[in-house]
Formats: structure tokens, C-alpha cells, sequence
């Protein structure tokens, strides 16, 4: 079940694990090339429009709105738009979005440009970018095999976390150094040449739903149908939850970030210690797990969901924050229990349904994650922080383990 109609190409023998055996696939260096080079060009124009936004309005809610307006529409466009993932080849889906997405930030650049406007481009970027993640996981259905796929969609978020942190941590400087236009104007170059890494450096793949299982009615019918029969498999519907709760959870900590550290008497500053040690545990834990053979990474799957949330309940001990950063950093290697959910998931769902699947799979998780840090920050209004992260680490165990268990039963 792990190959589509197309399949991938076929190997002589098993590949070594690793990112190295991904990287030798036709067509896999310009796929990842275009994924690092679009999610760099991503984050530090968000960073560059919200200083934008401030510096012609003074006000710090139209600046924060920025970001807002970069992740709300994760939840519609990903429900909304995504049989646009099955129902064209996933280069051309890939293609299109960049385009689009690149039209839309150089359209920021016209001066005198309303702030309304502004956001309003932003969101339609936000509306295809779920679209975009799906196609591209779906591509790798086609171009990897099903030992290798895991692996693929580990180096997927291996980079979007490290742009993360390097995104946000340089944005400000070369905002600093070069003025937002310019940072906006360098993000509509990354996306050309994300677009032309994909059209020209990579294979073509078909459509992953044929012209049989493809509603009349359209895309909007298409993406409802599609989630409709996804969800009403009791698996997949746990497989896709659990993928959703593991960082739904352990997203609190982020969230409490400044809290926490103010709480503890530290800095404010340190927060970005706290911020960074999630995202670093997060890229060793999915390069360390990505080298393993495909049977132990399936037998990591329980310990690497508790890693995930049992770290978070020592918080309720209040520790130092060195040592606050190191255990969120043990809680972002955790994360890596997706390279053993994936396999599951894939053998679980019928190929002409997959683009849909990563599609929503993708923008759940974002939608999650921001109604966990928003409720978190919430909570942490009434309570310390620090209990509010070890409640989270407990709720999260509970609900990680009982997900898996009943999704591992047929």
C-alpha cells in the first residue's frame, strides 16, 4: 500500500537509511532545495511585513495581525482546497502555488499599497500554502519508496524547523541592514526559484486520483468528499489525531515562553533560548531516528511519543531555565515518532486520497498548535506557568498513548 499507481522507482537492493539514501532519489536535491528556499523567503518576509505594517501604522496590534493572517488560513484553505492535491500532478500543483504565492508578495511591493491590502494578500499566501505541503508530501509518495518516505517527510520538517529558527533570527538583521521592501522583494525571488527547482529539476508524477474518483462538482466537493471517507476510518482518524496531539501538547511550552521565563526571575530575552531549544531537540531527534532501519524506527514509535510529553511534567518542579531548555529541547527529539506514524498512515490510505490527507494533516497541526498556545496563554493568566506546562506534559501522555494504542488495533 505504500506505492501509488506510478510507483517509485524501483531500488536493486535496500537503501541505507538516512537523509544521504533520500538525497540520491531523481529528483530529491531540487525538491528539498525549493522547500528550504521558499520556507527561508517565507519567514523573513513575515518578519519584514510586520515591521512593514508597524513602521506605517505605529500600531503593534496591525503588526501582530501579520502573523495571524499567515497561519489562519492554514485551517480553511487546508480543508477547503485540498483535493487540489490529488486531483493534478503534484509538480504542477507545486508549480501553481509558487507562482501564485510570488505574484501576491511582489504585489506588496507597489507603493502606497493599503495595510488592508497588505493582509490580504498574506492571506491568500496562507490559503495555498497548505495546498503546497500536501502536494509536495503527496510527491514523495510517488518518487520514494515506502521505506524512504518516512524518511523524506522527516527531512521536510527537519528544514522547516531549522528555517524557523533561522528565519526569525536573522529576519530582523537583514530587515535592519536592507529595509522591508527588499526582504519582500528577495521572498518573491525565492518562490521563482522554488517553482523553477520543481519544473525543471524534477520528475513528472501523475495525478494521484484518476479522472474516475475525481467529483464533477468540483474541488470544493472533491475536498469534502475525500475527508468525509478519510475521517470515517476509525485508523486513519487516530493516526491523523495522534499526529496533531504530540505537538498540540508540547506546543505549550512555546507558548509560555516569556511567561515561564519572567516567572523564574530570568530575563525576558531568555525566552528565545526556550523558543530555540525545541527546535534544535526537534532537528537532532528527526536526523538521529532518520538513520535508523525502518523495523526500529516502528518500535520507537511509543518511546518517542512519551519522550514527546513525559519531559513537560517535570516542569511542575518550576526548574532553572537551562534546565527548562533542555528538557523542551528532549521534547522536541520526541517528535521524530512521526517517521514511525507515517509508514501507518500511508499503508492505511487508498493512494487516489493521499494529497488530501497531507494536505489537512499538515494545516490540523498548525490550527492545533496555535489553539494550544492560545488556550496555554489563557490558563497561564490564573495559574503559574510552570503548572500549566506539567498539566499539559500529563494531559498529553494520557491522550498520545491512548491514540496510539487504539489506532495500532485494526
Amino acid at each position: 500500500m505504500g506505492r501509488t499507481e506510478a510507483g517509485p522507482a524501483p531500488a536493486s537492493a535496500t537503501p541505507a537509511p538516512g537523509y544521504g539514501a533520500v538525497l540520491r532519489a531523481p529528483g530529491m536535491r531540487a525538491v528539498f532545495a525549493a522547500h528550504a528556499v521558499s520556507m527561508a523567503g517565507k519567514l523573513a518576509a513575515e518578519v519584514a511585513l510586520s515591521i512593514l505594517v508597524y513602521q506605517r501604522t505605529g500600531s503593534p496590534l496591525l503588526s501582530s495581525l501579520v502573523l495571524v493572517c499567515a497561519f489562519l488560513p492554514h485551517a480553511v484553505g487546508g480543508t477547503a482546497l485540498s483535493a487540489l492535491a490529488d486531483r493534478f500532478p503534484p509538480r504542477r500543483v507545486l508549480v501553481g502555488c509558487d507562482l501564485l504565492a510570488a505574484a501576491c508578495v511582489a504585489a506588496m511591493l507597489v507603493p502606497g499599497l493599503p495595510v488592508a491590502a497588505l493582509l490580504l494578500l498574506l492571506l491568500t499566501t496562507g490559503f495555498v500554502a497548505p495546498v503546497t505541503q500536501g502536494a509536495r508530501a503527496a510527491s514523495l509518495t510517488q518518487l520514494l519508496d515506502e521505506d524512504l518516505f518516512p524518511v523524506g517527510r522527516s527531512l521536510l520538517r527537519t528544514i522547516s524547523q531549522t528555517a524557523v529558527v533561522a528565519g526569525f533570527a536573522l529576519g530582523s538583521v537583514l530587515v535592519a541592514a536592507i529595509g522591508p521592501h527588499w526582504m519582500l522583494a528577495a521572498d518573491a525571488a525565492s518562490l521563482l526559484l522554488s517553482a523553477a527547482l520543481i519544473r525543471l529539476c524534477t520528475p513528472a508524477t501523475p495525478a494521484l486520483a484518476p479522472d474516475g474518483r475525481r467529483s464533477p462538482a468540483g474541488v470544493l466537493a472533491d475536498s469534502a468528499d475525500g475527508l468525509r471517507r478519510l475521517f470515517a476510518d476509525r485508523r486513519v482518524r487516530r493516526l491523523v489525531l495522534l499526529t496533531w496531539a504530540v505537538p498540540g501538547f508540547s506546543a505549550v511550552g512555546d507558548g509560555l515562553a516569556v511567561a515561564y521565563t519572567t516567572h523564574a526571575g530570568a530575563p525576558a530575552t531568555a525566552a528565545g533560548a526556550l523558543f530555540t531549544g525545541y527546535a534544535v531537540g526537534t532537528v537532532l531527534g528527526e536526523s538521529a531516528v532518520a538513520r535508523l532501519a525502518p523495523t526500529r524506527r516502528r518500535r520507537l514509535v511509543v518511546p518517542l511519543l512519551l519522550c514527546s510529553q513525559v519531559p513537560l511534567v517535570a516542569f511542575f518542579l518550576a526548574p532553572p531555565v537551562p534546565v527548562a531548555v533542555a528538557l523542551l529541547a528532549l521534547s522536541g527529539a520526541g517528535f521524530a515518532c512521526n517517521q514511525g506514524i507515517d509508514p501507518l498512515i500511508l499503508s492505511a490510505t487508498e493512494p487516489a486520497y493521499r494529497g488530501r490527507l497531507f494536505t489537512v494533516q499538515t494545516s490540523g497541526m498548525m490550527t492545533v498548535q496555535g489553539v494550544a498556545i492560545a488556550l496555554s496563554g489563557a490558563a497561564g493568566t490564573v495559574l503559574a506557568p510552570s503548572l500549566v506546562i506539567g498539566a499539559a506534559g500529563v494531559a498529553g501522555t494520557a491522550v498520545v498513548l491512548t491514540l496510539f494504542l487504539r489506532a495500532r488495533t485494526p
